[in-house]
């Protein structure tokens, strides 16, 4: 992931949610909790993401948190590109922190 972000802006890496998330000026794009992926898809893309096999709501905090989702070691191996470019181009669509 670190590769796939290095030429955006305002990367920065943070401990949260149990793992290593990846920040876009504050903002965060995605990261790693255990095995799985978690990216923060945004609300307006969260049922289609949701749709997809190898996701799941990320519940983190025992409820689901909108907008992010955990897609399994499976699903990451395959379109860890595509996984990666959705969380930053939803991160990068914020204002900076």
């Amino acid at each position: 992931m670190r590769e796939l972000l290095q030429d955006n802006d305002g990367l920065t890496e943070k401990q949260m949610f149990g793992g290593l998330a990846f920040m876009l000026n504050g903002n965060m794009a995605c990261g790693v909790v255990g095995e799985e992926l978690m990216v923060r898809v945004g609300p307006e893309k969260y049922q289609d993401a949701l749709a997809e096999r190898y996701t799941r709501p990320m519940d983190y905090t025992g409820r689901p948190l909108k907008g992010m989702v955990y897609v399994e070691e499976d699903a990451v191996a395959a379109d860890l590109d595509d996984w990666v470019g959705r969380g930053a181009d939803f991160a990068s669509s914020l204002p900076p922190k």
